[in-house]
């Protein structure tokens, strides 16, 4: 039994390193377009909380809690950001 899983890996590491070039550029454009595509919606978020915050801070009666945890999200989402703008930076050594 444990050399058919071994036999299994074995065969599957090899089809890996057989797999043709075209599909593995395929699947790294495809990488690529779900990292733009996430960080397209991230700075829009960011960009609405920005829009709310600011209406939000015109009002004297605004929910001080209620803004902590907008600016908290706001602050979450530039983090987010700023890692896949890293993933998107292309790597030296390659």
């Amino acid at each position: 039994m444990a050399a058919k899983a071994v036999t299994g890996r074995l065969t599957r590491k090899i089809r890996d390193r057989n797999q043709p070039m075209a599909e593995i550029e395929d699947n790294v454009d495809r990488e690529l377009f779900r990292n733009f595509e996430k960080l397209r919606q991230l700075r829009i978020e960011h960009r609405d909380l920005d829009e709310i915050i600011s209406r939000l801070a015109l009002d004297m009666h605004v929910d001080e809690i209620q803004m902590k945890r907008l600016k908290k999200r706001k602050l979450l989402l530039k983090d987010q950001i700023a890692r896949v703008e890293s993933l998107l930076i292309p790597d030296l050594n390659a």
